[in-house]
C-alpha cells in the first residue's frame, strides 16, 4: 500500500498507513477492494448489554470495587471529569425481565439495593438511561500464513482488536499498541516488508495477551450469569487462563502481596500470564486455592436473582 485514495478522489502518498479508526474500522473491505487478501478476524458477541446513567454533584466516596459482578449483573461506577460520574448495570443481552433497565425508575431501585453503590445515586442525573448492545470481542491479524496481507499498512488499537469495554482498558492497550509502533517504524522503515511482520510478532507478543484474556473473562462470566439464571451452580471454567484469573480475584481481598499482583493486571502494566508466572505470586496460588477448597469466598452484598425480577418487574 502506498498511500489513501479518499472519497473525493484525493490521493495522499504515504510510506505507511496507519489504521487507527477504531472498532468500526473497514480496512479489510478496502484491503479486499484493491485485490488484496482480507486480514484473519475472529469475532463474537460478547453477549452482555449495559444501561448506564450519568450524574455530576460532589464524587461519591468509594465503598466496593470498580466492577463488582453481583449475580445475574454487575455494576460499574467511574467517575469522571468536573464533579461527573457515571453507573452501569450490564446484563446478558438476552435477559428479557432485566430490559426493563431502561426505564429510569427500575434502574434506580436496582442500584438503590445495592449497598456498596447506593450512594452513587446522590447526584444530579444529567443524563435519561442510555443503552447499549452489540458490543464484540473481535481480533484481527494482518499477517495470514505468515505473509503480509498488504505492506504499507499497519492497524493500532481497536481497529486490530477490541474487546468488552467494562474492564476500560480500550485507551491504555491502544497507546500500549502505538507505542510498540513506534519503536517498528523507527528500525524498520525503510524494509515495508520487514516492518509489518515486525509489527505483528511484537503485537501478537505484547498486546495480543490482554485481548485473550479479557475473552477468557467475558467467557467465563457469562457462562456463570446463564447458570444462576436456570438456577444451577455455576460451572468450573474449562480453560487455565479464566480459572486463575478467577483465583487471583477470589485471593486478592485475602493477601497483600496477591493484592499488588492483581492491581498489576488490572491496571495494564503486566499482562496476566506473567504477573502469575513469577514463583512467589504461583506459590501464594496455589495456597489461597488449597485454602478455599470447597469454601467459596462470600458473595457482595446486593439483591438476589428473585429480589432483581422484582424491582424490575
Amino acid at each position: 500500500m502506498a498511500g489513501v485514495l479518499t472519497s473525493d478522489g484525493e490521493r495522499l502518498h504515504a510510506d505507511l498507513v496507519i489504521d487507527a479508526m477504531g472498532r468500526r474500522s473497514k480496512s479489510p473491505d478496502w484491503l479486499a477492494a484493491i485485490g488484496a487478501q482480507r486480514p484473519y478476524e475472529e469475532q463474537e458477541d460478547c453477549g452482555f448489554t449495559y444501561y448506564t446513567r450519568y450524574f455530576r454533584g460532589t464524587e461519591p466516596q468509594r465503598t466496593g470495587p470498580v466492577l463488582m459482578p453481583l449475580g445475574t449483573i454487575s455494576i460499574l461506577t467511574l467517575p469522571g471529569n468536573n464533579g461527573t460520574w457515571s453507573v452501569t448495570l450490564f446484563i446478558a443481552a438476552d435477559d428479557t425481565p432485566l430490559k426493563n433497565f431502561r426505564h429510569a425508575e427500575k434502574w434506580t431501585n436496582v442500584v438503590g439495593a445495592c449497598p456498596l453503590q447506593a450512594h452513587w445515586l446522590d447526584g444530579e442525573p444529567i443524563t435519561e438511561i442510555l443503552a447499549m448492545s452489540g458490543t464484540v470481542d473481535r481480533y484481527r491479524r494482518f499477517v495470514v500464513d505468515g505473509t503480509p496481507v498488504a505492506t504499507g499498512l499497519v492497524a493500532v488499537a481497536d481497529a486490530w482488536a477490541c474487546t468488552n469495554p467494562s474492564a476500560g482498558r480500550g485507551l491504555t492497550v491502544g497507546f500500549r499498541h502505538a507505542r510498540w509502533l513506534r519503536d517498528v517504524v523507527r528500525d524498520e522503515l525503510d524494509d515495508p516488508h520487514a516492518l509489518v511482520e515486525t509489527f505483528h510478532e511484537v503485537t501478537e507478543a505484547e498486546i495480543a495477551p490482554w485481548y485473550r484474556t479479557q475473552v477468557a473473562a467475558d467467557r467465563a462470566r457469562f457462562a456463570e450469569i446463564e447458570a444462576l439464571r436456570a438456577g444451577s451452580q455455576p460451572p468450573q471454567p474449562v480453560d487455565e487462563l479464566s480459572r486463575t484469573l478467577i483465583l487471583l480475584f477470589a485471593a486478592m481481598p485475602a493477601d497483600p502481596d496477591l493484592f499488588r499482583a492483581g492491581l498489576e493486571y488490572i491496571s495494564t502494566i503486566t499482562p496476566l500470564r506473567e504477573v502469575v508466572a513469577r514463583p512467589d505470586v504461583a506459590e501464594k496460588l496455589r495456597a489461597a486455592a488449597a485454602m478455599m477448597q470447597g469454601s467459596p469466598p462470600p458473595p457482595m452484598p446486593g439483591p438476589s436473582r428473585e429480589q432483581l425480577l422484582e424491582l424490575a418487574g
